[in-house]
Protein backbone atom coordinates (compact mmCIF):
# COMPACT_ATOMS: atom_id res chain seq x y z
CA UNK A 1 0.00 0.00 0.00
CA UNK A 2 2.83 2.37 0.84
CA UNK A 3 4.53 1.67 -2.50
CA UNK A 4 1.25 2.24 -4.31
CA UNK A 5 0.68 5.53 -2.50
CA UNK A 6 4.17 6.72 -3.36
CA UNK A 7 3.66 5.76 -7.00
CA UNK A 8 0.41 7.72 -7.13
CA UNK A 9 2.10 10.76 -5.60
CA UNK A 10 5.02 10.53 -8.03
CA UNK A 11 2.60 10.39 -10.95
CA UNK A 12 0.23 13.16 -9.88
CA UNK A 13 1.83 15.68 -7.49
CA UNK A 14 3.82 18.51 -9.12
CA UNK A 15 7.45 19.01 -8.12
CA UNK A 16 9.26 22.41 -8.09
CA UNK A 17 11.03 21.81 -11.42
CA UNK A 18 10.51 22.90 -15.03
CA UNK A 19 11.90 21.53 -18.27
CA UNK A 20 13.49 23.77 -20.91
CA UNK A 21 13.68 22.72 -24.53
CA UNK A 22 13.53 23.89 -28.15
CA UNK A 23 10.50 26.10 -28.77
CA UNK A 24 8.72 27.12 -31.95
CA UNK A 25 10.42 29.35 -34.51
CA UNK A 26 8.63 32.05 -36.51
CA UNK A 27 9.62 33.63 -39.80
CA UNK A 28 9.56 37.38 -39.21
CA UNK A 29 9.21 37.87 -42.98
CA UNK A 30 6.12 35.67 -43.11
CA UNK A 31 2.64 35.31 -41.66
CA UNK A 32 1.43 33.72 -38.43
CA UNK A 33 -2.24 32.96 -38.03
CA UNK A 34 -2.97 34.63 -41.35
CA UNK A 35 -1.40 37.93 -40.28
CA UNK A 36 2.05 39.27 -41.27
CA UNK A 37 4.53 39.35 -38.40
CA UNK A 38 5.82 42.66 -39.78
CA UNK A 39 3.27 44.73 -41.70
CA UNK A 40 4.15 47.89 -43.64
CA UNK A 41 1.48 50.37 -44.75
CA UNK A 42 1.89 53.70 -46.54
CA UNK A 43 5.61 53.18 -47.20
CA UNK A 44 7.48 51.77 -50.17
CA UNK A 45 7.87 48.05 -49.44
CA UNK A 46 9.83 45.46 -51.39
CA UNK A 47 9.53 41.70 -51.93
CA UNK A 48 11.57 39.46 -49.63
CA UNK A 49 13.01 35.99 -50.06
CA UNK A 50 14.24 33.28 -47.73
CA UNK A 51 13.63 33.30 -43.99
CA UNK A 52 14.57 35.45 -40.99
CA UNK A 53 13.36 33.24 -38.16
CA UNK A 54 13.16 34.28 -34.53
CA UNK A 55 13.60 31.42 -32.07
CA UNK A 56 12.16 30.55 -28.67
CA UNK A 57 12.67 28.27 -25.68
CA UNK A 58 9.80 26.10 -24.47
CA UNK A 59 9.07 25.82 -20.73
CA UNK A 60 7.18 22.78 -19.44
CA UNK A 61 5.72 23.45 -16.01
CA UNK A 62 3.67 21.47 -13.47
CA UNK A 63 5.93 18.44 -13.75
CA UNK A 64 5.36 15.32 -11.71
CA UNK A 65 8.29 13.30 -10.37
CA UNK A 66 7.84 10.67 -13.09
CA UNK A 67 7.66 13.34 -15.81
CA UNK A 68 10.74 15.07 -14.39
CA UNK A 69 12.75 11.84 -14.50
CA UNK A 70 11.64 11.18 -18.06
CA UNK A 71 12.55 14.67 -19.26
CA UNK A 72 15.84 14.57 -17.35
CA UNK A 73 16.76 11.46 -19.35
CA UNK A 74 15.74 13.19 -22.61
CA UNK A 75 18.80 14.68 -24.25
CA UNK A 76 16.68 17.43 -25.85
CA UNK A 77 15.51 18.91 -22.54
CA UNK A 78 17.10 20.48 -19.48
CA UNK A 79 15.40 20.18 -16.08
CA UNK A 80 16.03 23.17 -13.78
CA UNK A 81 14.52 24.43 -10.51
CA UNK A 82 11.27 26.22 -11.10
CA UNK A 83 12.60 29.25 -9.23
CA UNK A 84 15.01 29.94 -12.11
CA UNK A 85 12.07 30.71 -14.39
CA UNK A 86 9.38 31.70 -11.89
CA UNK A 87 11.04 33.62 -9.01
CA UNK A 88 9.29 32.73 -5.75
CA UNK A 89 8.83 36.37 -4.79
CA UNK A 90 6.66 36.92 -7.88
CA UNK A 91 3.36 35.37 -8.88
CA UNK A 92 3.07 33.49 -12.15
CA UNK A 93 0.87 36.32 -13.40
CA UNK A 94 3.59 38.88 -12.60
CA UNK A 95 6.20 36.82 -14.45
CA UNK A 96 3.88 36.54 -17.45
CA UNK A 97 3.22 40.29 -17.36
CA UNK A 98 6.94 41.05 -17.26
CA UNK A 99 7.58 38.71 -20.19
CA UNK A 100 4.81 40.40 -22.16
CA UNK A 101 6.22 43.84 -21.38
CA UNK A 102 9.72 42.75 -22.41
CA UNK A 103 8.37 41.43 -25.69
CA UNK A 104 6.51 44.69 -26.37
CA UNK A 105 9.71 46.61 -25.58
CA UNK A 106 11.67 44.41 -28.01
CA UNK A 107 9.17 45.26 -30.75
CA UNK A 108 9.46 48.98 -30.03
CA UNK A 109 13.27 48.88 -29.81
CA UNK A 110 13.48 46.92 -33.05
CA UNK A 111 11.42 49.52 -34.89
CA UNK A 112 13.52 52.39 -33.50
CA UNK A 113 16.78 50.63 -34.43
CA UNK A 114 15.55 49.80 -37.93
CA UNK A 115 14.21 53.27 -38.69
CA UNK A 116 17.40 54.83 -37.32
CA UNK A 117 19.47 52.55 -39.57
CA UNK A 118 17.31 53.53 -42.56
CA UNK A 119 17.43 57.23 -41.60
CA UNK A 120 13.69 57.67 -42.06
CA UNK A 121 11.90 60.66 -40.49
CA UNK A 122 10.12 59.51 -37.35
CA UNK A 123 7.67 60.60 -34.65
CA UNK A 124 7.23 59.49 -31.05
CA UNK A 125 3.91 57.88 -30.15
CA UNK A 126 2.32 56.44 -27.03
CA UNK A 127 2.22 52.68 -27.56
CA UNK A 128 0.68 51.87 -24.19
CA UNK A 129 0.07 53.14 -20.66
CA UNK A 130 1.58 51.36 -17.67
CA UNK A 131 -0.85 50.12 -14.99
CA UNK A 132 -2.07 53.01 -12.77
CA UNK A 133 -0.34 55.47 -15.09
CA UNK A 134 -0.18 59.13 -14.00
CA UNK A 135 -1.06 59.94 -17.64
CA UNK A 136 -4.31 57.95 -17.48
CA UNK A 137 -7.16 60.06 -18.84
CA UNK A 138 -4.77 62.54 -20.43
CA UNK A 139 -2.81 60.54 -22.98
CA UNK A 140 -3.96 57.59 -25.05
CA UNK A 141 -2.24 54.92 -27.16
CA UNK A 142 -1.63 56.38 -30.59
CA UNK A 143 -1.06 59.96 -29.38
CA UNK A 144 2.03 61.61 -30.86
CA UNK A 145 4.24 63.19 -28.19
CA UNK A 146 5.52 66.48 -29.59
CA UNK A 147 7.20 68.05 -26.56
CA UNK A 148 7.76 67.61 -22.82
CA UNK A 149 7.58 70.90 -20.89
CA UNK A 150 8.41 72.78 -24.07
CA UNK A 151 11.32 70.53 -25.09
CA UNK A 152 10.68 68.99 -28.55
CA UNK A 153 11.14 65.21 -28.68
CA UNK A 154 11.61 62.96 -31.69
CA UNK A 155 12.76 59.68 -30.10
CA UNK A 156 11.76 57.66 -27.01
CA UNK A 157 15.22 58.44 -25.62
CA UNK A 158 14.46 62.15 -25.95
CA UNK A 159 11.29 61.67 -23.87
CA UNK A 160 13.33 59.95 -21.15
CA UNK A 161 15.96 62.69 -21.35
CA UNK A 162 13.36 65.41 -20.94
CA UNK A 163 12.14 63.69 -17.76
CA UNK A 164 15.61 62.97 -16.34
CA UNK A 165 15.73 66.07 -14.11
CA UNK A 166 12.16 65.79 -12.83
CA UNK A 167 10.98 64.46 -9.48
CA UNK A 168 7.91 62.46 -8.43
CA UNK A 169 4.97 64.79 -7.73
CA UNK A 170 6.19 67.40 -10.19
CA UNK A 171 3.76 68.59 -12.89
CA UNK A 172 4.93 68.58 -16.51
CA UNK A 173 3.17 69.74 -19.66
CA UNK A 174 2.96 67.19 -22.45
CA UNK A 175 2.29 68.58 -25.90
CA UNK A 176 0.70 65.91 -28.06
CA UNK A 177 -1.23 65.41 -31.28
CA UNK A 178 -4.40 63.38 -31.55
CA UNK A 179 -6.35 63.06 -34.81
CA UNK A 180 -4.17 65.79 -36.29
CA UNK A 181 -4.96 68.33 -33.55
CA UNK A 182 -2.30 69.56 -31.11
CA UNK A 183 -3.12 69.71 -27.38
CA UNK A 184 -1.40 70.28 -24.03
CA UNK A 185 -1.91 68.05 -20.99
CA UNK A 186 -0.57 68.69 -17.50
CA UNK A 187 0.52 65.44 -15.84
CA UNK A 188 1.59 65.05 -12.21
CA UNK A 189 4.47 62.57 -12.37
CA UNK A 190 4.42 59.38 -10.35
CA UNK A 191 7.29 57.40 -8.88
CA UNK A 192 9.01 54.11 -9.66
CA UNK A 193 11.44 52.11 -7.51
CA UNK A 194 13.88 51.72 -10.40
CA UNK A 195 14.45 55.43 -11.06
CA UNK A 196 14.76 58.67 -9.08
CA UNK A 197 13.06 60.88 -11.65
CA UNK A 198 9.34 61.30 -12.10
CA UNK A 199 7.31 58.64 -13.93
CA UNK A 200 5.10 59.70 -16.83
CA UNK A 201 3.66 56.21 -17.12
CA UNK A 202 3.66 55.73 -20.88
CA UNK A 203 5.58 53.39 -23.15
CA UNK A 204 6.85 55.60 -25.95
CA UNK A 205 7.45 54.05 -29.34
CA UNK A 206 8.45 55.34 -32.71
CA UNK A 207 6.72 55.42 -36.06
CA UNK A 208 7.74 56.71 -39.47
CA UNK A 209 6.60 60.25 -40.05
CA UNK A 210 4.48 58.91 -42.90
CA UNK A 211 3.06 55.40 -43.12
CA UNK A 212 2.90 52.72 -40.45
CA UNK A 213 4.90 49.68 -39.33
CA UNK A 214 3.29 47.05 -37.12
CA UNK A 215 5.14 44.19 -35.47
CA UNK A 216 2.82 41.61 -33.97
CA UNK A 217 3.22 38.08 -32.72
CA UNK A 218 0.90 36.95 -29.93
CA UNK A 219 1.56 34.71 -26.94
CA UNK A 220 5.34 35.14 -27.04
CA UNK A 221 7.30 36.66 -24.16
CA UNK A 222 10.74 38.01 -23.43
CA UNK A 223 13.07 40.42 -25.24
CA UNK A 224 15.16 38.08 -27.40
CA UNK A 225 13.38 38.60 -30.75
CA UNK A 226 14.49 42.22 -31.09
CA UNK A 227 17.33 41.62 -33.56
CA UNK A 228 15.24 39.50 -35.93
CA UNK A 229 12.35 41.99 -35.85
CA UNK A 230 14.71 44.84 -36.75
CA UNK A 231 16.16 42.87 -39.66
CA UNK A 232 12.67 42.06 -40.96
CA UNK A 233 11.68 45.74 -40.93
CA UNK A 234 14.84 46.68 -42.82
CA UNK A 235 14.39 43.83 -45.31
CA UNK A 236 10.84 44.90 -46.13
CA UNK A 237 11.81 48.56 -46.58
CA UNK A 238 14.91 48.09 -48.74
CA UNK A 239 15.27 46.63 -52.25
CA UNK A 240 17.30 43.54 -52.98
CA UNK A 241 16.61 41.37 -49.93
CA UNK A 242 18.91 40.56 -47.01
CA UNK A 243 18.87 36.76 -47.04
CA UNK A 244 19.84 35.97 -50.64
CA UNK A 245 17.21 33.25 -50.42
CA UNK A 246 18.79 31.54 -47.41
CA UNK A 247 17.01 30.19 -44.34
CA UNK A 248 18.51 32.36 -41.61
CA UNK A 249 17.56 32.23 -37.97
CA UNK A 250 18.87 34.06 -34.94
CA UNK A 251 18.28 35.65 -31.59
CA UNK A 252 19.36 38.63 -29.52
CA UNK A 253 17.97 41.58 -27.66
CA UNK A 254 18.32 44.97 -29.28
CA UNK A 255 18.54 48.52 -27.95
CA UNK A 256 17.15 51.55 -29.77
CA UNK A 257 20.69 52.41 -30.93
CA UNK A 258 21.19 48.93 -32.41
CA UNK A 259 23.29 47.17 -29.76
CA UNK A 260 22.65 43.41 -29.70
CA UNK A 261 22.61 41.75 -26.28
CA UNK A 262 22.91 38.14 -25.05
CA UNK A 263 20.02 35.81 -24.31
CA UNK A 264 19.39 32.53 -22.51
CA UNK A 265 18.71 29.08 -23.91
CA UNK A 266 20.78 29.41 -27.05
CA UNK A 267 21.49 25.64 -27.40
CA UNK A 268 17.72 25.01 -27.60
CA UNK A 269 17.19 27.88 -30.01
CA UNK A 270 19.92 26.67 -32.36
CA UNK A 271 18.53 23.12 -32.31
CA UNK A 272 15.01 24.36 -33.10
CA UNK A 273 16.37 26.54 -35.91
CA UNK A 274 18.33 23.67 -37.49
CA UNK A 275 15.34 21.34 -37.21
CA UNK A 276 13.23 23.96 -39.00
CA UNK A 277 15.72 24.13 -41.86
CA UNK A 278 18.03 27.02 -40.98
CA UNK A 279 21.59 26.93 -42.31
CA UNK A 280 22.77 30.19 -40.70
CA UNK A 281 22.28 31.39 -37.13
CA UNK A 282 22.95 34.96 -35.95
CA UNK A 283 24.56 34.74 -32.49
CA UNK A 284 24.92 37.63 -30.03
CA UNK A 285 28.66 38.12 -29.49
CA UNK A 286 28.41 37.41 -25.75
CA UNK A 287 26.76 34.03 -26.47
CA UNK A 288 29.45 32.85 -28.88
CA UNK A 289 31.25 30.54 -26.46
CA UNK A 290 28.09 28.66 -25.50
CA UNK A 291 26.92 28.59 -29.10
CA UNK A 292 30.19 27.14 -30.37
CA UNK A 293 30.06 24.39 -27.76
CA UNK A 294 26.50 23.37 -28.68
CA UNK A 295 26.10 24.15 -32.39
CA UNK A 296 24.23 21.49 -34.39
CA UNK A 297 25.96 20.12 -37.46
CA UNK A 298 25.25 22.12 -40.61
CA UNK A 299 24.49 25.40 -38.86
CA UNK A 300 26.87 28.29 -39.63
CA UNK A 301 27.24 30.73 -36.73
CA UNK A 302 27.55 34.45 -37.50
CA UNK A 303 28.74 36.66 -34.65
CA UNK A 304 26.87 39.96 -34.15
CA UNK A 305 27.32 42.68 -31.56
CA UNK A 306 25.25 45.33 -33.34
CA UNK A 307 22.51 45.59 -35.93
CA UNK A 308 25.13 46.82 -38.37
CA UNK A 309 27.18 43.67 -37.69
CA UNK A 310 24.16 41.57 -38.65
CA UNK A 311 23.65 43.53 -41.87
CA UNK A 312 27.35 43.24 -42.72
CA UNK A 313 27.30 39.51 -42.02
CA UNK A 314 24.28 38.93 -44.24
CA UNK A 315 25.86 41.00 -46.99
CA UNK A 316 29.04 38.93 -46.73
CA UNK A 317 27.07 35.70 -47.10
CA UNK A 318 25.17 37.07 -50.10
CA UNK A 319 28.36 38.13 -51.89
CA UNK A 320 30.35 35.00 -51.10
CA UNK A 321 32.67 36.56 -48.53
CA UNK A 322 33.41 35.08 -45.10
CA UNK A 323 31.02 36.33 -42.44
CA UNK A 324 32.29 37.11 -38.92
CA UNK A 325 32.11 33.85 -36.97
CA UNK A 326 32.07 32.83 -33.34
CA UNK A 327 35.16 30.70 -34.03
CA UNK A 328 37.12 33.73 -35.18
CA UNK A 329 36.11 35.59 -32.02
CA UNK A 330 37.13 32.82 -29.66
Amino acid sequence: MLALALAVLAATVPVPMVALGPGPTYDTLGDVGGQPVVAVDGLQAYPTTGHLNMTTVSVTDRLTLFATLGLWADGNRQVVPRSEVFPPEKSDEQVQQENTEQFAASEANAEVAALTELRLPTRVVVTDLVPNSPAQGRLEPGDEIVAVSGHPVDTPAAVSGALSTTTPGQSVTITYKRAGQEHDADVVLGSSPDRPQGLLGVRPGIEPRTGDIRISLGDIGGPSAGLMFALAVIDKLTPGGLTDGRFIAGTGTITPDGQVGPIGGIPFKMRAARDAGATVFLVPADNCGEAEANAPAGLELVRVATLQDALNGLDALATGRPAPSCTAAA
